[in-house]
């Protein structure tokens, strides 16, 4: 599914024309980027947790040349699932 079709659906879901479904859409993302630029975790009941992890500075290769490069730390963004979603996907 892409953003487009994500649009239509809650569109749809939420009685509401595609401009405020994109609205919506926006809002969320938009606060969901900006919770974790803070460091702060964001749990949906449900859906499960995003969260910012601290990923340590490392040596690895260029696997082209096989060079040693330096790779720097960086934060990256995990999601665990909640337990109701892992149920669904998993039947």
């Amino acid at each position: 599914m892409n953003k487009k079709e994500l649009v239509s659906l809650i569109a749809k879901n939420g009685s509401m024309s595609l401009v405020q479904a994109d609205l919506a859409l926006e809002a969320v993302t938009g606060s969901i980027a900006g919770s974790l630029t803070l460091g702060k975790d964001l749990r949906i009941q449900g859906l499960g947790t995003f969260s910012v992890i601290h990923k340590k500075g490392r040596k690895g290769r260029n696997p082209r040349t096989g060079e040693e490069i330096e790779i720097p730390a960086s934060r990256v963004v995990r999601f665990k699932p909640a337990k109701g979603l892992k149920e669904a996907v998993n039947g």
